[in-house]
């Protein structure tokens, strides 16, 4: 685990980089916020977690690290030593968590629940859809109080690196670390653009989509796109299946998990 520490005085925030070692969008976005050397307001703590899954380039080790929290100092598993460690670090934070996705190319943004934390930032941050896990947080980093956690684009790609970045820009200017953004600055990409008034659409994940055994695997529907009952959603093996009743699909692909699709999800509203 690297950890930076920029400004004075004890951080109540924290960025979390490259918890799985097959996203290095987190350590890139993080080793170039440093190379900027920001002024900052507030003092912000920077962790690049799984150094050694990064390394080797594999998702982990032992475990999978954001499904082994809170984690045991005396854990068997490294991952499992190295999430406690990292759960100290980050105890009494307001965190952002960067990770990247063989799902969706765009960024949005995971709660455990939308709190006050996520009503406040997430309308500042430049994402079009925010997703509420409820249970299926347990092991992972958001199950950590105040946790918002960033699917940055698409695993290994340059896209997801500079997305990464400018959402750790966005997330400190909403946390008060980084001074509010003015008119001259340099900018984001425009497809990471926000407009004042912009909403942010929220859903709840329902149930995870389950993925048999087979050679191929084929996904008929879109992420964050409203799903009919009757609709194909999937196929394996050439068995396509249908809803049953109305869904929103997320993280769904035909490759990202080993024995789901992804999941189900409910539209709840928007922040605004």
């Amino acid at each position: 685990m690297r950890i930076y520490e920029l400004g004075e005085g004890t951080p109540e925030v924290a960025v979390v980089g490259s918890i799985h070692g097959d996203e290095p969008c987190g350590e890139r976005a993080i080793e170039r916020f440093r190379a900027d050397n920001p002024s900052v307001e507030r003092p912000v703590k920077l962790v690049i977690a799984n150094e050694e899954a990064l390394e080797a380039g594999v998702r982990y080790l032992d475990a999978d690290l954001n499904r082994s929290f809170p984690g045991d100092p005396n854990a068997d598993t490294h991952e499992g030593r190295l999430a406690h460690d990292l759960a100290r670090e980050l105890r009494g934070k307001t965190v952002l968590s960067l990770h990247s996705t063989q799902s969706y190319a765009e960024p949005f943004a995971l709660v455990e629940e939308v709190d006050a934390v996520a009503r406040s930032v997430c309308p500042y941050l430049p994402i079009e859809y925010l997703v509420e896990t409820g249970r299926f947080a347990v092991g992972r980093l958001i199950d950590h109080p105040h946790t918002i956690e960033v699917e940055c684009g698409l695993q290994r790609s340059d896209e997801a690196a500079t997305n990464a970045y400018w959402i750790v820009r966005a997330f400190l200017s909403a946390t008060g670390v980084l001074p509010a953004p003015i008119e001259g600055d340099v900018e984001p990409p425009l497809s990471l653009h926000r407009r004042d008034g912009d909403e942010v659409t929220v859903f709840r994940l329902l149930d995870q989509i389950p993925k048999g055994p087979a050679e191929d695997y084929r996904v008929f529907v879109d992420n964050f796109q409203r799903v009919a009952p009757g609709d194909p959603v999937a196929a394996a093996d050439g068995e396509a299946f249908n809803a049953e009743n109305e869904f929103y699909p997320v993280l769904l692909s035909a490759n990202g998990y080993e024995d789901v699709y992804g999941y189900a999800a409910d539209r709840l509203g928007t922040l605004a």
